[in-house]
């Protein structure tokens, strides 16, 4: 990994920075050769990583996407009346909560065809309001392909690491997947690099000063080697 160190020893932590995706020109490609993550390539299936239920990590997130739900309408969301009947979370099988599966994938799913628009139902209801989908969504879903871990150390120095979200971040499951979009090189079209797309992704996770300081380290001149004069 090419890697970006900046050590904030006010804060007693050192950020990692996974430097060669972040000025890599990834992209997410829903709708535009996405395989998903099925055991099967299915690219006509429209569902992008969205075939599994999201994760919850905490009581913010279920609130989160309790209050966007709200403010969903049945014209942005396929299955809105199935939510409202029976519900759009469900616990999990190791006690957290996620997003319930219907038809074989998230019921915030809207499938091709849909007259609201195929995706993300909450990504498209964000933008019809003129907001951010990371307000409205669970956090994995506007963190995916960016991760941000901590671990810490015997002295209590935190250590952070950003970087992308590899295949096996999903577990064992991750196995199965017959595509992942970080291993795909159709997927580094972007016109410009991750940490320039995803800014307002990356500033929620690590806060505007480190931000900031990532991007003139990211931008800074690589130097070049002057020549060896010999004698």
């Amino acid at each position: 990994m090419d890697k970006l160190v900046i050590d904030d020893p006010v804060a007693r932590r050192t950020w990692v920075v996974d430097a060669g995706f972040l000025r890599s020109h990834h992209r997410c490609i829903y709708g535009e050769g996405c395989q998903g993550i099925g055991a099967e390539r299915a690219p006509e299936l429209a569902q992008g990583c969205c075939s599994v239920g999201a994760q919850l990590v905490d009581e913010d997130d279920v609130a989160t996407v309790v209050r966007s739900f709200v403010r969903v309408r049945p014209a942005h969301m396929q299955y809105h009346a199935e939510a409202r009947r029976d519900g759009f979370l469900v616990a999990a099988d190791d006690g957290s909560t996620a997003t319930r599966l219907v038809d074989g994938a998230c019921i915030f799913l809207n499938r091709p065809g849909f007259e609201g628009g195929a995706g993300c139902a909450l990504h498209l209801a964000a933008l019809e309001a003129g907001e951010r989908p990371l307000d409205w969504k669970p956090n994995v879903c506007w963190q995916v392909p960016i991760r941000l871990e901590h671990s810490t150390d015997d002295h209590g120095h935190v250590i952070s690491r950003l970087r992308e979200w590899k295949r096996r971040d999903w577990g064992d499951g991750g196995d199965g997947f017959h595509w992942w979009c970080t291993e795909a090189p159709e997927a580094y079209t972007a016109d410009e690099p991750v940490y320039r797309t995803s800014r307002d992704e990356i500033v929620e996770l690590i806060g505007t000063e480190i931000y900031d300081l990532m991007v003139r380290l990211l931008e800074r001149p690589t130097p070049v080697p002057l020549p060896v004069r010999r004698r």
